[in-house]
């Protein structure tokens, strides 16, 4: 009989547990189900929508759609959804978009910089106010180092090791991307800025109808042309003397209808222009600067130099160190060679451009 009690106390502790067990899963697996519902909802209306949009997409009563105005690329797409073009503001990861930006930029300011001449492009953006977006292109691979800067966090860095500027300018400024600015600066990083302020530029530019600029140099600094020596009596001037036997025609290079490559700035309308001209592998954009008339008519009233906002150019020959030495020269030797061949190399293409569209417009 002893046996048997205990036997019976065993089965009953047995069914307990049991109960309790089957009692813990049944709220486990009812907590689970509570908390994957509105999970497994929101997965059904998902469905349902995107059901909903293929539906759209494919069903036999949908307009075909073919745009000839629209942007290369898009004729295929309704007008209303076409974005061209776009801009280097930064958006959040949160929250509406409309309420990501609260002062859009209304020019972009791009620098071709080494981290050696940080003091100096510091000093320089602070010439500028937050109306200028900030966009540094970096050749020597150093870029989180200008954090040191307030200005560097919200500003967009790019960095491919020993590149200049039209190499970025080129693959990093089309057109469509920065077409939200109305100038764009493309400045290199030796430039003396104690003379000069941004906002006070822009209004001079606009005043005098201006598409492609650059400010007036200081007389006895980096000075290569007459036309782009700061006058100290008057706002702009357009053109200028040179030498005897320099100017075939007053109003074309270098007399008039010239900036140099240092520090032009550019209206949209130009760059959009300017951008295609520029070579893809003739990186040091010498020649261009006696080619940017062809970007603006009439380009001796709408390409200038400003006077009044004026820099100075420190020459310092940081690209050369960039170089690479050769056969016995030094590595500025070799760079120095190659941006001669690339000046001609662009004249003579640019001739045969011209020469090749005229031979057939006369065919035509």
């Amino acid at each position: 009989m002893g046996t048997i009690h205990r036997s019976g106390v065993h089965r009953k502790t047995n069914d307990s547990a049991r109960l309790i067990v089957v009692t813990i899963l049944g709220v486990a697996f009812g907590f689970f189900v509570g908390i994957s519902f509105p999970a497994a909802t929101f997965t059904k209306n998902e469905f349902r929508r995107s059901k909903s949009l293929e539906t759209l997409g494919s069903g036999s009563n949908v307009t075909n759609i073919y745009v000839p105005t629209n942007p290369r690329g898009a004729e295929l797409l309704p007008p209303g959804i076409v974005v061209a073009e776009s801009d280097f503001n930064l958006r959040r990861l949160w929250g509406e978009p409309s309420e990501d930006i609260k002062k859009k930029p209304k020019y972009l300011l791009t620098f071709t910089v080494g981290y050696d001449q940080r003091n100096n492009i510091n000093t320089a953006v602070k010439k500028f106010s937050d109306d200028f977006q900030i966009l540094l292109f970096h050749y020597d691979g150093r870029t989180s180092e200008w954090d040191q800067f307030e200005w560097s966090k919200s500003a967009i860095h790019v960095s491919v090791m020993r590149q200049t500027k039209w190499w970025y300018a080129k693959r990093f400024l089309h057109p469509d991307i920065v077409g939200a600015y109305e100038y764009i600066f493309i400045w290199d990083e030796d430039l003396g800025v104690e003379h000069f302020n941004g906002e006070k530029y822009i209004e001079l530019v606009k005043k005098h109808g201006l598409e492609i600029s650059q400010p007036g140099l200081e007389p006895d600094n980096g000075l290569t042309w007459q036309m782009t020596k700061r006058r100290g009596d008057r706002e702009v001037h357009k053109d200028t003397e040179e030498k005897p036997g320099w100017c075939s025609n007053p109003h074309l290079p270098p007399c008039a209808a010239f900036v140099e490559i240092m520090a032009p700035v550019f209206s949209r309308e130009a760059w959009r222009c300017v951008w295609h001209m520029i070579q893809n592998d003739l990186v040091h954009g010498w020649g261009l600067d006696f080619a940017l008339r062809r970007c603006v008519e009439p380009a001796h009233e709408k390409i200038g130099v400003v006077d009044s906002q004026w820099i100075i150019h420190q020459v310092i020959p940081s690209l050369g160190s960039q170089g690479k030495s050769e056969k016995g020269k030094a590595p500025w030797e070799g760079v120095r060679a190659r941006c001669r061949n690339e000046w001609s190399l662009f004249r003579s293409r640019l001739a045969d451009a011209e020469q090749a569209y005229l031979s057939q417009t006369k065919k035509g």
